[in-house]
């Protein structure tokens, strides 16, 4: 397969996720090289963020129209965070006694924690949301029309 059918098979068509992920990808200038890795953490993560949004308080749940914001600002966080741990990894000082199959198995726990602290994350700033107009605005600002 030529290098340009895998570039035009990753390219994402935005028309085709969800107006709320697409509102956050636009709003936050996500770089179109992120887009597929965008959409699958979308579409990977859904049930775990749906339970911590369903943990939330109902005056934190308020901040925002509905779960689908929550959501699609959770997988840009998510993206974003996890492209630094993968730019950081080959910079780690690793014991030189782990195998190449350590290696691997120690960036994705490292990656699963990163990307669970930035649900984390997202649910203590949208508590704090609740009394602060600023960061309120922050989240709502996304998806003013």
């Amino acid at each position: 397969m030529s290098d340009v059918n895998q570039t035009e098979q990753q390219k994402v068509d935005l028309t085709e996720v969800s107006a709320e992920l697409r509102q956050v990808i636009e709003f936050d200038e996500v770089p179109e090289a992120m887009h597929l890795m965008v959409t699958s953490i979308h579409e990977v993560s859904e049930e775990a963020v749906r339970e911590s949004w369903n943990e939330l308080p109902t005056s934190a749940q308020n901040v925002l129209d509905n779960f689908e914001q929550f959501h699609a600002l959770v997988s840009v966080s998510q993206a974003f965070a996890g492209l630094n741990v993968m730019e950081e990894f080959p910079t780690l000082d690793l014991p030189k006694e782990m195998t190449e199959e350590q290696k691997e198995e120690y960036r994705a726990q490292l990656l699963d924690q990163v990307l669970h602290n930035c649900v984390k994350d997202m649910v203590k700033q949208i508590k704090k949301a609740r009394r602060d107009p600023i960061l309120k605005r922050d989240f709502t600002d996304v998806f003013a029309k």
